[in-house]
């Protein structure tokens, strides 16, 4: 792969990977309410599942779903219906405790499947796909280059992100000011990112 083509893939990993997004906003909360720990199940989850949605595409899934508008629009479907839910979710958590209640944790598995149902997963696989893989002669061994750094950028922005949530954790669970119950600032910090889910929602229908 020349140098030119590599630089611009790079760039493209570090601006998709590092902006705000459903991956990094439940990155961010799950740390934020679970801990480093817990949340590295998700982390590693994305990587993982994209990974697999970048090899299927890589192999001709990618132009399936091109190709038939109504497969298109129920995986947008499916995932703006699973960020609503997460968003509620979050909204509605007030404490920590609560939030193992309201069963926020976002597992393995479920991080996994995400990625299938992520529009802008998709995008980026398929752009990726159709940028640098399609067409050329050298189409294995750009696979071999491609796929292990998408990999990597997939999982450092995620756990930079788990990071400061989880450095904020201890912070989020205090009282804004003296006299007042624990726990506001996370109730309000979770807002924050279930209306970053929601924005990323509407943002899904639209693409």
């Amino acid at each position: 792969m020349p140098l030119s083509e590599l630089t611009a893939l790079l760039l493209l990993s570090t601006v998709t990977s590092f902006t705000p997004g459903p991956n990094t906003t439940v990155s961010t909360a799950m740390a934020a309410n679970f801990g480093l720990r817990r949340a590295m199940q998700f982390v590693c989850a994305v990587p993982v599942g994209w990974g697999l949605l970048f090899s299927l595409c890589a192999a001709g899934l990618g132009a399936v779903v091109l190709a038939v508008p109504m497969l298109r629009l129920a995986i947008q479907g499916l995932g703006v219906a699973y960020l609503l839910w997460l968003a509620f979710k979050l909204a509605t958590t007030k404490s920590l405790a609560q939030a193992d209640a309201a069963a926020l944790n976002v597992g393995f598995r479920q991080g996994v499947l995400l990625q299938f149902v992520n529009i802008k997963a998709w995008m980026l696989a398929l752009t990726v796909v159709g940028g640098w893989l399609a067409g050329r002669e050298d189409v294995l061994a750009r696979f071999a280059i491609t796929l292990p750094l998408m990999l990597a950028f997939g999982f450092f922005s995620n756990l930079f992100y788990a990071v400061l949530g989880s450095m904020a954790r201890q912070w989020l669970s205090g009282p804004l000011r003296e006299g007042l119950p624990t726990g506001l600032r996370l109730q309000w910090f979770n807002r924050l990112m279930a209306a970053l889910l929601v924005l990323t929602a509407l943002w899904m229908l639209g693409a």
